[in-house]
């Protein structure tokens, strides 16, 4: 077994720059992120990470295009798939990397997409589902808009947050044909804006960070006779302000080792920083601290959780930060980084 290091995956929209992903080796040590390469892709909005690690997948303006990773952490384009609809937001494979969804924000639809299980190849679209309904804002939230598709980790239901009409719709995967039957709603209190969602490793929790309740709702997930329970056990502020007005909870990210979630807050630009009970699922913030740039769109911590990087979206940079967790504080490591409006950031791990 070879030397084990990092590359990172940043997805970015592609305004005078046509390379909407770019690559970087990890300096673990130091806390930083060094250039390695960038893909020709247009308005890489989300990119996600198959879970036998062998692909990465993109949303374009196309719809959905693969890649190869290759040894070293670079990417080889496989194929590009139509979503047959407006551009998506957000992308997951289920956990045998049989099926690729797509989260639809602007059509308010879930894409199925077969996949190629030997290459990774993008295939044929197995189910289309749209939601319906109306939300409590009409000049916001007026109708579906579909932000978030995550399975369960037992692999059985997939989760849709919708922001428009403050659902968590949960469906059941046949996963010979790859349709979805409809088999819960999650109802989340009015003008939560249910932006993203993640299970903890162990799969009895889920986290639904909320976008403009400012809040993430934990849940506990047990089966029972062949149907999904979500029972909510709490709710906590991703924000220290009491009225948040102007403020917009972003990004939702678990530690590789499951024990801390972070969470960004854009217009107060800070991140909050959670440690998880391993026994009950809950969450307890440790701290809320400025990030030094504007809409901090995603935000992660290295995987040692000794450095936490924050993606700018409106500011152009990424902001790199020491994490203390004796202190709960963390330290501004460096000088910002430029990039053109990133989107979302994925570690992976390699053998050199």
């Amino acid at each position: 077994m070879g030397k084990k290091k990092h590359v990172a995956y940043v997805s970015t929209y592609t305004m005078g720059d046509e390379h909407g992903i770019k690559i970087y080796d990890v300096d673990m040590k130091n806390g930083r992120l060094k250039e390695k390469g960038e893909v020709l892709i247009s308005n890489s909005s989300y990119v996600t990470i198959s879970h036998n690690g062998k692909n990465l997948y993109s949303i374009t303006d196309f719809g959905v295009e693969s890649f190869a990773i290759l040894k070293d952490g670079t990417l080889e384009t496989i194929n590009k798939a139509s979503i047959n609809g407006m551009r998506g937001c957000y992308l997951s494979t289920d956990y045998e990397d049989k099926y690729l969804f797509c989260a639809g924000y602007h059509d308010g639809k879930i894409t199925v997409l077969k996949l190629d299980q030997e290459t990774g190849a993008v295939g044929t679209i197995t189910d289309e589902v749209y939601h319906k309904g109306l939300g409590s804002i009409a000049e916001r939230s007026f109708r579906p808009h579909i932000s978030c598709v995550k399975m369960t980790r037992d692999n059985k239901y997939l989760c849709a947050a919708d922001l428009g009409i403050d659902y968590v719709n949960v469906y059941r995967l046949d996963h010979d044909k790859g349709t979805l039957k409809a088999v819960d709603i999650i109802r989340c209190e009015l003008e939560t804006a249910p932006r993203h969602l993640k299970f903890s490793i162990d799969g009895k929790y889920m986290y639904v960070i909320g976008e403009m309740k400012n809040c993430i709702d934990v849940y506990a997930y047990t089966e029972v006779d062949g149907l999904p329970y979500f029972d909510q056990i709490q709710s906590i502020s991703t924000t220290e302000i009491v009225e948040a007005q102007g403020v917009a909870a972003s990004a939702l990210m678990i530690s590789e080792d499951g024990k801390y979630i972070v969470a960004s807050n854009a217009g107060e630009n800070s991140v909050s920083l959670f440690e998880i009970d391993s026994e009950e699922g809950k969450l307890t913030r440790r701290f809320c601290l400025p990030i030094s740039g504007e809409y901090p769109k995603d935000a992660c911590l290295f995987p040692d959780n000794r450095h936490l990087v924050s993606l700018n979206h409106e500011s152009n940079t990424m902001t790199f930060f020491r994490v203390d967790m004796e202190n709960d504080v963390i330290v501004m490591n460096g000088k910002e980084m430029k990039i053109k409006q990133p989107n979302c950031i994925i570690f992976h791990t390699i053998e050199e």
